[in-house]
């Protein structure tokens, strides 16, 4: 049986190479993957003003869901300029989006479940405060 080998600066170099390869192929993904998602966002927002001028009306669930939209567009341009802490947005995103359902569903709701959401709230803003604590030092 052969002995291995130890590896030469040719083979560091290709293997350097290749990392920068596939580091350069999973950055287009990404970006491409963060445009369809603006592009979707950019639609459904669209979407729902139409809808709202439409029906010459405007309700609390809309204005919540437009928030949510722009959470959405104000996260995508975080992580596609890479200022900012990135790792909040789907926090901020989460908060928004249990705020609408205890708005849109609390006088049908247990008085439990409108309890356990807004420690849900609660957590995810203790979390939100840690990561911005942390990712500053």
């Amino acid at each position: 049986m052969a002995e291995p080998r130890p590896p030469t600066d040719l083979d560091e170099e290709i293997e350097d190479r290749h990392l920068l390869v596939a580091e350069s192929g999973f950055r287009w993904v990404e970006r491409a993957l963060l445009i369809v998602t603006m592009v979707m966002t950019l639609v459904a927002a669209g979407t729902e003003v139409w809808s709202v001028v439409a029906d010459r009306r405007i309700e609390l669930a809309d204005l919540l869901l437009m928030f949510l939209y722009t959470e959405v567009i104000g996260m995508i341009a975080v992580f596609y300029t890479g200022k900012g802490a990135f790792f909040v947005f789907p926090i901020f995103i989460a908060i928004t989006a249990i705020a609408r359902l205890i708005v849109l569903q609390g006088k049908d709701m247990a008085p439990e479940n409108v309890v356990f959401d807004a420690g849900a709230i609660l957590l995810l803003a203790v979390a939100a405060l840690v990561i911005g604590r942390f990712r500053d030092k």
